[in-house]
């Protein structure tokens, strides 16, 4: 999540995009779909139907969406009170607006700077649909700031241009080991029901551990051994491919 400063970032090296005014959401598609969960984890694909659907025309196979779902009002600005109300009777008025990718067809991508990440989202969302890309704003961030505030937008986003992606709430994938040897084999995605994501999440926070000798990974918050989790997979390959998580159990 964003951090509240006081005064706009100083100095080049950043990407400055306009804060939007909604629900923070992430879109996960694989092999087993569209669904649609809120930063907490709750899936809210019904509630977000037209955006799912739409979700169907993006270039990808599978990917990791991460944005803000949003409703405007007469002036083209996000309107979260509007918002509240379109969930449940106006469903047609949500858009998506996507500012980060963090998988995409097979491939990790929180490793990578921000601006390797948004050049690969951009091309991944056709124009004029109901999910748009979150567009970087040209000058300075004090230059920038005093027109959003004159414009009545909430606020202003700045990201350190190189910065890898720092996860909050509960994952969208696991990497996985192989029993026994402890051999990083992969990713997956993680297509479980509430229920079950919520008791992973609860395994992982009682057994967090240090990362294995050789992983850096900054964005990835690391288990202890002992969680034996169910895949399904591409086969043809040693290491796992187009991977989804389908099950786990206490070792």
């Amino acid at each position: 999540m964003p951090t509240l400063v006081e005064k706009p970032a100083e100095g080049g090296g950043w990407i400055h995009e306009v804060k939007f005014d909604g629900y923070r959401t992430q879109i996960v598609i694989d092999d087993s779909g569209v669904r649609l969960f809120t930063r907490r984890g709750h899936d809210w694909t019904s509630k977000y139907s037209p955006i799912a659907e739409a979700s169907k025309a993006l270039h990808v196979e599978r990917a990791v969406l991460d944005g803000e779902v949003i409703v405007t009002n007469d002036a083209g600005l996000s309107d979260f009170r509007a918002l509240r109300s379109a969930i449940t009777s106006r469903p047609q008025d949500l858009y998506f607006v996507a500012f980060d990718l963090l998988h995409l067809d097979g491939e990790d991508l929180r490793d990578l700077g921000v601006e390797v990440r948004r050049e690969l989202l951009q091309c991944v969302i056709p124009p004029n649909g109901r999910i748009q890309f979150s567009e970087p704003l040209p000058g300075d961030a004090n230059s920038i700031f005093q027109l959003i505030d004159q414009a009545g937008i909430e606020g202003m986003v700045s990201k350190r241009i190189g910065s890898t992606y720092r996860e909050s709430g509960k994952p969208a994938f696991a990497l996985l080991a192989e029993p026994g040897t402890g051999r990083y084999v992969g990713s997956a995605f993680i297509t479980l029901n509430r229920e079950m994501r919520e008791r992973l999440w609860k395994r992982v926070q009682e057994h967090s551990g240090p990362a294995p000798k050789g992983m850096k990974r900054p964005a990835t918050q690391w288990v202890k051994p002992g969680l034996i989790g169910r895949v399904k997979h591409l086969r043809g390959e040693e290491d796992l491919r187009h991977a989804s998580l389908q099950d786990f159990r206490e070792e």
